[in-house]
């Protein structure tokens, strides 16, 4: 009877193992930057087999990509998000390009609060969304059953709408990657419209060295620094230089040429005066913004206390992980083990909820 008892509990473990591991391959199938036909079939078969396993089936879901968090993090809720997919669009279309969140509240917050403004602005275009991360995209359809166009998608509904002036307004903070392959994918529709013209990113044109500041990039300076200060409860970044408070502001970081726009940032930071803000990035590209340097930086101008925010148009998962994260590698966590600070707090908020961005 023992022996039985040992196969079913055997038995019912194998059977919890093969459920959890068909999730994961699920989730792994749309975690991929390519749609294809397959796509919504295959984000609906992961949502249903996730639905159908027990909690403790759901704690084994582990693959490439995929985890329990996949579908069972609370990102607050999808429904308050608009996926402005919808056609009728008329001859003039205002097209806003995101690389995209899965965080719900953040989409919510720092992606439609941009799309709304601008709808406000411009009452006779039509205001639409692309994203440009697949992953991103099948992750809220599959989770959510909200669905976002990707850049391909937003272009055919414009054509198939008879859009004749097309106006991009990308979120991107610079020309970065992301930038360059939103620009190649346009000029391969420019000829199906009348007019098409795309606006600049948020940190405005790149310069040609640390040194190069502009209108944009100072105005971007305060509008976040002046948030900073508000939800850290001071009066002026002055009274926080006073009580030893620095401000780490993160970005994303990247080895394409637009990496100098960090180091303006820094310089823009140093003409207006705000000596106690600090600009790092989560790739550490340019160098000086790698955590490690950034710490040394904040410790060497002798302040105690640091606050940490993203420098990121959407505070999402690089917010949550790489800067506010429980992992060793962390920035929190790295800023704390420095053992030089006597307190380390973070802000996750992103760029795109600031009224003057």
């Amino acid at each position: 009877k023992k022996d039985d008892a040992a196969d079913d509990t055997q038995n019912t473990e194998d059977a919890d193992k093969a459920a959890a591991d068909n999730v994961a391959a699920l989730i792994d199938a749309i975690y991929v930057q390519e749609r294809t036909d397959e796509t919504d079939a295959q984000c609906e078969a992961a949502k249903a087999a996730w639905d159908a396993l027990t909690d403790e089936q759901k704690a084994m879901v582990e693959g490439e990509e995929a985890s329990p968090e996949y579908f069972g993090l609370d990102t607050g809720d999808a429904s308050k998000d608009d996926p402005r997919n919808q056609d009728d669009i008329g001859e003039n279309e205002l097209l806003v390009v995101s690389f995209g969140t899965s965080y719900n509240d953040s989409r919510v917050n720092d992606i439609k609060s941009i799309e709304d403004a601008l709808q406000e602005a411009y009452p006779d275009w039509s205001v639409r969304r692309a994203f440009t991360a697949q992953i991103i995209i099948n992750h809220i359809q599959a989770r959510d059953g909200e669905k976002i166009d990707n850049m391909t998608q937003a272009l055919d509904r414009a054509v198939a709408n008879g859009v004749k002036n097309l106006v991009v307004q990308p979120t991107h903070l610079m020309h970065g990657a992301e930038y360059d392959e939103m620009c190649a994918t346009i000029d391969e529709y420019r000829d199906r419209f009348g007019s098409v013209s795309i606006a600049e990113p948020l940190l405005g044109e790149v310069g040609s060295d640390a040194t190069v500041i502009n209108a944009d990039k100072e105005a971007v300076a305060k509008a976040v620094t002046a948030a900073a200060v508000k939800d850290a409860g001071f009066d002026s970044l002055e009274a926080a230089a006073e009580e030893k408070v620095a401000f780490v502001f993160m970005g994303h970081g990247t080895s394409h040429t637009a990496k100098v726009s960090y180091s303006q940032m820094q310089t823009a930071m140093q003409t207006l005066g705000y000596s106690n803000v600090f600009i790092g990035t989560v790739e550490g590209e340019p160098e000086e913004t790698a955590c490690e340097n950034v710490i040394e930086a904040v410790k060497a101008a002798g302040y105690t206390k640091v606050i940490l925010r993203p420098l990121m148009v959407v505070a999402g998962d690089h917010a949550n992980n790489d800067m506010a994260g429980e992992d060793a590698d962390s920035w929190l966590s790295q800023f704390t083990a420095a053992g030089c600070f006597e307190n380390v707090e973070c802000q996750i908020s992103g760029l795109g909820r600031i009224a003057d961005v």
